[in-house]
């Protein structure tokens, strides 16, 4: 379990350590450069989700003797396990980066859908519903539900496929035959 933690932390890490290089180079502040960092983002979370949920799982099968099977159920659960971990201290870093580190970063979000919706037409109370919606969806509890959510559904998803490929049979005669 706590091999499960750990890397769990590194996954959250590592997507924070991300948003934190996006803030301090202006991507999170400014309109135009955010569709780029939204797409990076995107690109990375599945790099990152998939090198740490293969990481701990390989660290986890370690542990485990080479005597017992570590199967796809035991592969899953692991990869599972640290998807929830790296959820569940998501909400922790998304809050603070959004409350405490970059508490302009939802005006952004919403420059940047009122811009989307206008391009396709929307009206001014259409818009002004959308800002609404953003707004109830980004306040902490409802998104640390949604990051918690995201990032265990998709960890799992990259788990069902990784599993396959970590999965250990027992092996049987390990000790040497003694030679006389």
């Amino acid at each position: 379990m706590k091999t499960n933690l750990v890397y769990g932390l590194y996954l959250t890490l590592a997507l924070m350590l991300l948003n934190l290089a996006f803030y301090f180079l202006g991507y999170h502040s400014d309109v135009e450069k955010f569709a780029t960092a939204d797409l990076i983002s995107k690109i990375a979370f599945w790099v990152f989700a998939i090198v740490f949920i293969v990481l701990g799982t390989r660290a986890r099968r370690n542990e485990v003797p080479v005597t017992e099977e570590f199967g796809y159920g035991q592969a899953l659960l692991s990869g599972f396990r640290i998807s929830l971990f790296a959820g569940l201290f998501g909400i922790v870093t998304n809050y603070l980066y959004m409350k405490v580190i970059n508490p302009g970063f939802i005006e952004v979000i919403i420059q940047v859908a009122t811009a989307k919706a206008e391009a396709k037409g929307a009206g001014s109370a259409q818009i002004e519903q959308m800002e609404k919606g953003i707004r109830f969806m980004m306040n902490p509890v409802f998104s640390g539900i949604f990051v918690l959510i995201l990032i265990t559904l998709c960890g799992t998803l990259v788990a069902l496929v990784t599993s396959a490929f970590l999965k250990r049979p027992a092996q049987d005669n390990l000790t040497p035959p003694v030679s006389a």
